[in-house]
C-alpha cells in the first residue's frame, strides 16, 4: 500500500501479481580465476610451518640436528636376548612353584593368619558372600606380590620395553596445537620485540599461505642479523618486507631456490646431511644411528677426503657440499667457488652465478690471471704460487721467493708502461729474456722517468745470463697456457677496454656468489693442476684480506692433485681465523709430498678417508687420529683334571657327550691403550659406500673417527 492509499502493483507476499514477459535474464559473469588453467594449486604453507617448528635440539658436532633425539653417552647394559627370556621363564616357573607350595599347604597355614585377623567371624560362615569376596581377595593380593617379585627377578619389564607396545610407537605422538606466538618462529618473535610488527604479521601470512621458503626464511634472518648489526636501517628492513613479503632481500640473481637438490638441507642450522653413523661398537653410544651432517661451523676448519675413483667422493661429498654452500649464498650468508673438471657434475649451471668453462670458447667468462689485485708484488707472490708452487721445496719451511722476486720485476714494470699486467703471450716473452719487449719496456720506462722500476729490470736482465736462473722455469711453464686453446683466456682487468673480455677475479668473495670453475682436464691435465693451485692461492690471499668477515667464503677443489705445496698449507692454515675453509679431495696421499702429509692432515680439521683406502694411506690417518684407552677382555680356558674315580667318570661322560673335555674359563680384564683405527681396519674394514669421518669445529669441539653411511 502506497502513501496515498493505492495497491502497489507489485502485489503483496501472499498473493504476487505475475510479471510482465520481457527479455530475458542475461547471465552473470563468472569471477576471474585465480590460477592459470592446469596450474597446480599453491601449497598451504603446512609442510614449511612444520619444518619450520621441528625441534633442533642441541647436539655433538656432526650430528643432523633436524628432529634429532639424543641419546645417552653411554651405552646401557643391553642384556642378550635369549638369556633375557630364560631368565623370565625361570622367575615365572619359580612364582608358579611357590604359588602352588602356598596353595597346597606345603609350606603351611601362615600367609593365611592376617586374612583370619582382619575379617570378622561372622564372614567365615559357610557360603557367606562377603567370605568368599574377601578370601579371593586376598590370594589376588598375594599372587599379585609373588608376581611382581618374580617379575622384577626375571625382568619382565624389559621384555615389555623391548618387545611390547612401547616398543611399536618409536615416535611419541607430538602435540599438533601451535605454540605460542613468543614461541613460534613462524611468527618472527624478534621481529615483534623489536618493534617491527607488521614485517612479522606479513611475513608470518606469507608463511601461512605457502609462500616461504626455507631460503626465504633463512635469507630474511640473514637480513634481520644486519639490522640489529647496524649494517642496514630498521626502515628499510621494513619497507622491503612490507613491500616483497617472502621475496624481500632476494639474491642479486633474483632466484629463491636450485633448479634442483639431491641432499637433505635445513638451513635453520646450516647443515647438510651426507649419511648415517653406522651402528657399529667403534663408533660411540652416541653417535650410533644418528645422522650425520656438515654445515660451516665444520667446514671452517676446512676438509680433506681420501680415496680412490669410485668410492664417493664427488657425489656422496662434494656434490651435497657445493649444493649447500650455493643455498647459503642464495640466503646472503656465504660465497662459493666450486673447482672441478669439465662434466665432473658439480650441479647444473642454472646454480651458479658465475660459470668459468676454461679452453671452451662458448665461456662467458674468463679467469683473471692476478687475481684482480693491482699490486705488482701479490700478482707475483700469487702467479708464483701456481706456476711453480709444486717445484719448491716440499718441507714445510720452504716458499718460491725467487720465483715470486722474478716476476715482479716485470710486472711492475709493465704495469707502469701500459697501466695492466701482461697477457699471457707477452708474459712468456719478457721471461723468456726477447730483446724487443724488454727493451720497449726499458724505452717507456725511461720516458716515464720511471728510475726504481729501470733498477729492477737491470736487475731482471742481468739474471738472464745465469744458468740457475728460474726465469725459464717460469716461461716454459706460462708456455702451458700460452695453447691455441687459451687464447681467448686469462685477460686481467682492465686489460679488454671493449667489454668484449669479463675476467671474473676472486675479489668478489665480499659478496655471495656462486661460482664454478671447470678445468680443462682432458688433453691439459698439466695445466689444469697449475690452475688449479692458482685459484687456491687467489682464494687464501683474497679471504683472508676481506672488512667484512661475516660472509662465509669455501673453496670445493674436487682433484687437489699437484695442488698441496707449503704456501697451500699455509694459507690453509690461516682459513679458519678468516670465517672461510677449503674442501679438498685426493685419491690417494701419494699425491702429497712425503713432508707435507702431516701437516695438511694436520690443517685440516675435518679428516675423511673412503672405502679402498690403501694401508699406507691408512698409516697416515691412524698416526694423525691416534690411541685410546680401551677395555681388553682376556679369556683363558684351563682344562680340569679330576683326581677320584667319580670325577673321572664324570668327565669322561662329558667328554663322550660333549666332544670336548671339561674345561674352567678365567677372564683377566684390563685396560690398554690401542690405535682408534689401524691402518688395516681402514683398508679392509670400511665396507663400500661407507668412510671414516672426524670432525672439529671452529669452537674446538671434535668428534672422534665415525663410521658412516654415506649411502643412506
Amino acid at each position: 500500500m502506497d502513501s496515498d492509499g493505492t495497491q502497489d502493483a507489485r502485489g503483496t507476499h501472499a498473493n504476487p501479481v505475475p510479471r510482465p514477459a520481457g527479455p530475458p535474464d542475461v547471465p552473470a559473469v563468472p569471477p576471474r580465476p585465480a590460477r592459470a588453467p592446469g596450474t597446480p594449486p599453491p601449497p598451504d604453507g603446512s609442510a614449511f610451518l612444520t619444518w619450520l617448528r621441528t625441534p633442533r635440539p642441541q647436539a655433538p658436532p656432526g650430528v643432523w640436528r633436524f628432529g634429532h633425539r639424543p641419546r645417552p653417552a653411554e651405552e646401557p647394559e643391553r642384556i642378550p636376548a635369549r638369556q633375557l627370556l630364560s631368565g623370565a621363564l625361570i622367575a615365572f616357573l619359580v612364582g608358579w612353584l611357590i604359588w602352588s607350595l602356598l596353595w597346597n599347604g606345603y609350606l603351611g597355614g601362615w600367609w593365611l593368619l592376617p586374612l583370619y585377623a582382619m575379617i570378622p567371624d561372622s564372614w567365615a560362615e559357610p557360603h557367606s558372600f562377603g567370605a568368599v569376596v574377601v578370601v579371593y581377595a586376598y590370594y589376588v593380593l598375594i599372587a599379585g606380590i609373588i608376581m611382581v617379585g618374580v617379575g622384577r627377578l626375571g625382568r619382565w619389564g624389559e621384555i615389555w620395553r623391548r618387545w611390547g607396545p612401547p616398543a611399536w610407537r618409536r615416535t611419541p605422538r607430538e602435540d599438533q596445537r601451535p605454540p605460542a606466538p613468543e614461541a613460534d618462529p613462524a611468527a618472527w618473535p624478534a621481529l615483534r620485540a623489536a618493534g617491527a610488527v607488521d614485517a612479522a604479521e606479513r611475513l608470518a601470512a606469507d608463511a601461512r599461505a605457502g609462500l616461504m621458503r626455507d631460503v626465504d626464511h633463512a635469507r630474511i634472518a640473514r637480513a634481520w642479523q644486519g639490522v640489529r648489526s647496524g649494517r642496514h636501517s630498521l626502515a628499510t628492513f621494513t619497507g622491503a618486507v612490507l613491500k616483497d613479503g617472502a621475496a624481500a632481500c632476494v639474491h642479486p640473481s633474483g632466484a629463491r631456490d636450485l633448479p634442483a637438490r639431491q641432499a637433505r638441507h635445513d638451513l635453520l642450522t646450516g647443515q647438510v646431511r651426507l649419511g648415517t653413523a653406522a651402528d657399529d661398537p667403534r663408533n660411540p653410544y652416541a653417535y650410533r644411528g644418528t645422522g650425520l651432517a656438515l654445515g660451516p661451523e665444520l667446514l671452517g676448519t676446512s676438509l680433506l677426503a681420501v680415496g680412490p675413483a669410485g668410492s664417493g667422493k664427488t657425489g656422496g661429498v662434494v656434490r651435497p657440499l657445493a649444493e649447500s654452500l650455493c643455498l647459503h649464498a642464495l640466503a646472503g650468508k656465504a660465497a662459493v667457488v666450486v673447482v672441478g673438471a669439465a662434466g665432473a657434475g658439480l650441479g647444473p649451471a642454472d646454480a651458479y652465478d658465475v660459470v668459468v668453462r676454461i679452453g671452451n670458447p662458448d665461456s662467458v667468462y674468463d679467469l683473471d690471471l692476478y687475481g684482480g689485485t693491482t699490486d705488482p708484488d701479490e700478482a707475483a707472490a700469487v702467479l708464483a704460487e701456481g706456476l711453480v708452487g709444486d717445484l719448491a721445496d716440499p718441507h714445510p719451511g720452504s716458499d718460491s721467493r725467487r720465483s715470486t722476486t722474478v716476476l715482479a720485476q716485470l710486472l711492475g714494470p709493465f704495469r707502469a708502461v701500459h697501466g695492466r699486467f701482461p697477457s699471457v703471450p707477452e708474459l712468456r716473452q719478457l721471461l723468456d729474456g726477447a730483446p724487443g719487449p724488454l727493451a720497449a719496456l726499458r724505452q717507456g720506462l725511461t720516458e716515464a722517468g720511471q728510475e726504481s722500476l729501470l733498477r729492477e729490470l737491470d736487475a731482471r736482465e742481468r739474471q738472464l745470463a745465469h744458468p740457475g736462473d728460474v726465469g725459464g722455469v717460469l716461461a716454459d711453464r706460462v708456455a702451458l697456457l700460452d695453447r691455441p686453446a687459451f687464447a681467448t683466456f686469462f685477460k686481467s682487468t682492465g686489460f679488454d677496454t671493449t667489454g668484449q673480455s669479463r675476467p671474473f677475479s676472486l675479489k668478489a668473495l665480499d659478496h655471495p656468489v656462486r661460482v664454478r670453475i671447470d678445468l680443462p682436464e682432458r688433453g691439459h691435465a698439466d695445466a689444469s693442476r697449475m690452475l688449479a693451485r692458482l685459484v687456491l692461492a687467489q682464494f687464501t690471499a683474497s679471504v683472508t684480506v676481506r672488512e667484512d668477515r661475516s660472509l662465509f667464503a669455501c673453496l670445493i677443489l674436487d682433484d687437489a692433485t699437484g695442488v698441496i705445496t707449503p704456501e697451500a698449507v699455509r694459507g690453509i692454515q690461516r682459513l679458519r681465523s678468516a670465517n672461510a675453509g677449503a674442501v679438498l679431495t685426493l685419491r690417494t696421499l701419494d699425491d702429497v709430498p712425503r713432508p707435507l702429509r702431516g701437516p695438511l692432515l694436520g690443517a685440516t680439521g675435518c679428516r675423511m678417508a673412503l672405502s679402498g683406502l690403501t694401508p699406507w694411506d691408512g698409516q697416515d690417518f691412524a698416526e694423525v687420529w691416534g690411541k685410546e684407552w680401551t677395555e681388553a677382555r682376556d679369556v683363558t680356558d684351563r682344562q680340569i683334571i679330576a683326581e677320584s674315580p667319580a670325577g673321572k667318570a664324570v668327565h669322561a661322560l662329558r667328554r663322550a657327550i660333549t666332544g670336548k673335555a671339561p674345561t674352567a674359563r678365567a677372564v683377566t680384564v684390563r685396560q690398554v691403550e690401542r690405535e682408534r683405527w689401524s691402518a688395516s681396519e681402514l683398508a679392509h674394514a670400511v665396507p663400500a659406500g661407507h668412510a671414516v669421518l672426524s670432525l672439529t669445529n671452529v669452537r674446538g669441539e671434535h668428534a672422534p673417527p665415525l663410521l658412516v653411511d654415506l649411502r643412506d
